[in-house]
């Protein structure tokens, strides 16, 4: 059995890599006022090409962890957690560790809103191969709005792009520009692209280059920003068990130097990192 601190504590956001910073950037814009932990497991990144079953480990290890450190409430700042991991964390292993905590993913919040920002009911979802595979954005839009036509493609060389601080190049062109026209000739009549990676909007000068004028581009941190909020407002339970300090403390399982160096590419300011070790 793990004993876990009962304390208030602050707000825990995962994610296997950097990505999960641009979904801490919406949040903290959104929601200043908390305090945050950021745990990267970017030792064992990337997981878009990782099975089901070793996602999961990796993501459940991660959030316990984040639980013994003070958090209550985890969000998965990973798509590929939220897709292969977090149904069974909510169902089966948060019932034993503790009832009381939650985990929340960040594909349902963009899900929730693409009704209201497509006019065609075609919709597109640029994502790692876990992602799409697991086919999480197509059941949960058409759970939502069994109307909608989704169409998925993945983009296995968006990320080491944004990684190695590609995003810019030419090569980002070609790769870019590759993966678009793959999805437009799947769906001429796409008219929102949701970016299902948290890569990805670092790669937004690109594609928004390569997609036809009109078709609108959804980032995810805003709309997860703006359902965390709603989330803490229905549930005053779990809200008065976050800290509110405006502080935030990041962790890594990889050298807290090249952490530090890749993280201004997402967050444009310095920050102080821990190395911690999973599993």
């Amino acid at each position: 059995m793990i004993t876990l601190p009962d304390k208030a504590g602050p707000i825990g956001i995962f994610d296997s890599g950097y990505g999960g910073l641009t979904i801490l950037h919406g949040v903290r814009n959104l929601l200043p006022e908390y305090d945050y932990m950021y745990l990267g497991d970017n030792a064992r990144a990337p997981y878009g090409p990782r099975s089901f079953d070793v996602v999961y480990e990796f993501t459940r290890q991660a959030v316990i962890r984040l639980f013994e450190m003070g958090c209550h409430l985890v969000i998965l700042g990973c798509n590929t957690a939220s897709a292969k991991a977090l149904r069974t964390i909510q169902q089966v292993d948060l019932p034993t560790i503790d009832p009381s905590r939650r985990v929340l993913g960040i594909i349902r919040p963009t899900t929730e809103v693409i009704g209201k920002l497509t006019s065609t009911r075609h919709v597109g979802i640029l994502a790692t191969e876990g992602t799409i595979k697991s086919e999480s954005y197509t059941l949960e839009i058409q759970k939502l709005y069994p109307d909608i036509k989704v169409s998925g493609v993945a983009c296995p060389f968006w990320v080491p792009l944004v990684e190695y601080n590609e995003a810019d190049s030419p090569g980002a062109d070609y790769f870019v520009k590759k993966r678009i026209d793959q999805l437009m000739r799947l769906d001429s009549e796409i008219d929102a692209i949701i970016l299902g990676c948290t890569h990805y909007p670092l790669l937004l000068p690109k594609i928004v280059k390569y997609v036809n004028p009109g078709i609108r581009i959804v980032s995810q941190g805003e709309y997860v920003a703006e359902s965390l909020k709603n989330y803490l407002s229905r549930h005053p339970e779990i809200e008065s068990k976050c800290t509110q300090g405006g502080h935030v403390e990041y962790l890594t399982t990889e050298n807290p130097d090249k952490f530090r160096e890749s993280a201004q590419l997402f967050l444009h300011e310095h920050v102080d990192v821990k190395n911690i070790t999973l599993g």
